[in-house]
């Protein structure tokens, strides 16, 4: 498939409107940036598919995450055409298995998106990965450092695909699933591997990101807020890695904590 290319700018992601602040000295009008929500609806061989709510930036990552996290598509080779029409906010994706069965029973997702996802079981995560809570920590700073459109607007959720020491992906979304789409997809496009890397969220790490996650292979999660109790256990059993309440100099394991040496005595 041809790769779309596509350059955004962070005033593409945004709009201004007028807003009415009160403070102790009173009220003031001002025009603040907000971030902009888009309805994406999703077509696959001429069928819809699911209708996203989404930032409007890298929608062509957004989408073939979305495929290939929901085991619709298993590589870029899968797809033969991607067209994104932005007036009609629509994607039309054609297949090269033209007799593809779509999945039809969709679990809906506690996503901000309103999203929903066909996938209820995860994979097992194999790997060698360690890293030092040290090293996590410094990934936290280059990630908030990046984090442009959250600080030109506010309102958005920001997720990291990294090593141990650089970032290598960074997305950011309305919908914090969205944001782990959109990683996936500009890896896919770019050939990069996902395997053995740490995720960086800014977001709840829910048992449906967490799926995702395992779907890429990830072994490490890493998010500045506590994950959900079903995401605790979901990660304990696909061997990942969960670490959450990560701020400044300290953060808490939930999950297989040896990959950060920490012995689990």
């Amino acid at each position: 498939m041809k790769e779309m290319t596509r350059t955004f700018e962070v005033t593409d992601s945004a709009t201004d409107v007028v807003c009415h602040r009160f403070s102790d000295e009173g009220w003031v009008t001002s025009s603040v940036h907000v971030p902009l929500e888009r309805e994406l609806t999703v077509y696959v061989n001429l069928k819809e598919l699911v209708t996203i709510l989404c930032t409007p930036s890298k929608l062509n990552y957004l989408v073939l995450g979305f495929l290939y996290s929901e085991g619709i598509i298993s590589g870029m080779g899968d797809v033969m055409m991607m067209r994104v029409c932005d007036e009609e906010s629509e994607v039309d994706v054609r297949l090269n298995n033209p007799e593809f069965e779509l999945p039809t029973k969709r679990r809906l997702t506690s996503g901000c998106g309103g999203g929903a996802s066909f996938v209820t079981q995860g994979q097992i995560v194999e790997s060698d990965l360690v890293a030092t809570p040290n090293e996590v920590l410094a990934l936290l700073k280059q990630f908030q450092e990046k984090m442009e459109l959250s600080r030109f607007s506010g309102g958005v959720h920001g997720s990291a695909l990294a090593d141990t020491r650089n970032l290598l992906v960074v997305a950011e979304d309305i919908g914090r699933h969205n944001t782990l789409d959109k990683i996936l997809g500009e890896c896919l496009v770019r050939g990069l591997s996902t395997r053995d890397r740490l995720l960086l969220s800014t977001g709840r790490v829910s048992s449906e990101m967490l799926l995702k996650v395992a779907r890429m292979q990830v072994p490490v999660v890493v998010s500045r807020h506590s994950p959900t109790g079903r995401a605790i256990s979901l990660a304990r059993e696909l061997g990942i890695t969960l670490v959450g309440r990560a701020r400044a100099n300290r953060l808490s394991v939930y999950s297989h904590p040896e990959r950060l040496g920490c012995s689990s005595n």
